[in-house]
C-alpha cells in the first residue's frame, strides 16, 4: 500500500505480539527487535516524561507506551515523511495525548524541547561511524544506519542536555562501540549498566544496551544479559517475553 499522506510505499506490520500496530516504508530502515529491546530497558513509571531521539516512525515510543501505561513520550526525528507516519502509527495505536512526535535535528533542536525536562532519553542512534562502510543509496536506510553531521558524541550530548538531573539515559548501540559510548559518558553520568544482547549459546554480543544516570557517581555494572536465540534459531524463553510478550528487561 502508498501511505496517502507520504506517498511512500509502506507496510502494515506489529510489534509485541500484535499489540502495537506500525506502518513503516517498504524500503529504507525497517524496525526489527533493536527499538523493541531498547523500550523494554526504559525503566519509565506511569507519571515519567520520555525523550525518544531520532524516533523513525515511532517504534520504540509505542511499544514503551504500551508497556507503560500513563507513561508521556515525545518523539523527535529529522526525516519528515518518517515524522508523518509516526503521526499515523500514534493514532492508529489510540495513543494520541500520551505519545507526539516533532520534526527535528537534534543539532539544532526545536524550542518546544526544553533541556533538562526529561525523566528518561531513549536513542537508538546509527550504529556506523561516517567513513566506516559503503552508504546505502537509499536515503532513508543510510539515514538510520551511518552518522552524519551529528556524531556518537553529539547524540549523547544532546541526550545529556535534555534528562533532569539524576534521569536516565538508555541507548542501544553495537558492541564494538562500547569504549566510545563509555567515554562519552565519563565524568557525566554514572551508574552506568551495560548489558550485552548475545546472539545466541556461545555467540559474542553484536548489541548491547547501555543505561546511565546524569550526574551521579556509582561505578559502571557489566551484567549477564539477554541471550536471543536457541541453537536452532528460534528466540529463548526470555527473548520471546520481551520481544512477544511486552515484558521489561531487568537491568539489575
Amino acid at each position: 500500500m502508498t501511505d496517502a499522506t507520504t506517498q511512500l510505499p509502506v507496510s502494515e506490520d506489529t510489534l509485541l505480539g500484535g499489540r502495537v500496530k506500525l506502518r513503516q516504508p517498504l524500503s529504507g530502515y525497517r524496525a526489527a527487535i533493536d527499538p523493541v529491546l531498547l523500550a523494554a530497558a526504559v525503566p519509565a513509571g506511569p507519571a515519567d516524561t520520555v525523550l525518544d531521539i531520532g524516533c523513525g516512525v515511532g517504534a520504540a515510543a509505542l511499544c514503551l507506551a504500551a508497556r507503560v501505561e500513563g507513561c508521556r513520550i515525545t518523539g523527535i526525528e529529522a526525516q519528515r515523511d518518517l515524522v508523518r507516519l509516526a503521526g499515523e502509527n500514534i493514532g492508529l495505536n489510540d495513543l494520541l495525548g500520551r505519545v507526539a512526535v516533532m520534526a527535528g535535528d537534534l543539532l539544532r533542536p526545536p524550542p518546544r524541547l526544553a533541556p533538562g525536562s526529561f525523566a528518561h532519553v531513549m536513542a537508538n542512534p546509527p550504529f556506523l561511524e561516517a567513513g566506516a562502510t559503503t552508504v546505502s543509496p537509499n536515503a532513508g536506510r543510510a539515514a538510520a544506519a551511518v552518522e552524519g553531521e551529528a556524531d556518537l558524541a553529539a547524540w549523547v550530548r544532546f541526550a545529556l542536555a535534555m534528562v533532569r538531573p539524576k534521569g536516565c539515559l538508555t541507548f542501544i548501540h553495537r558492541a564494538d562501540r562500547m569504549e566510545q559510548l563509555l567515554a562519552q559518558l565519563t565524568g557525566r553520568a554514572g551508574e552506568i549498566i551495560v548489558f550485552p544482547l548475545w546472539a545466541g549459546p556461545d555467540k559474542p554480543a553484536k548489541r548491547i544496551i547501555l543505561r546511565a544516570r546524569k550526574g551521579v557517581e556509582t561505578p559502571t555494572r557489566l551484567t549477564p544479559g539477554l541471550v536471543l536465540h536457541e541453537a536452532d534459531g528460534r528466540y529463548t524463553p526470555a527473548a520471546d517475553g520481551v520481544l512477544r510478550g511486552g515484558a521489561a528487561l531487568a537491568l539489575p
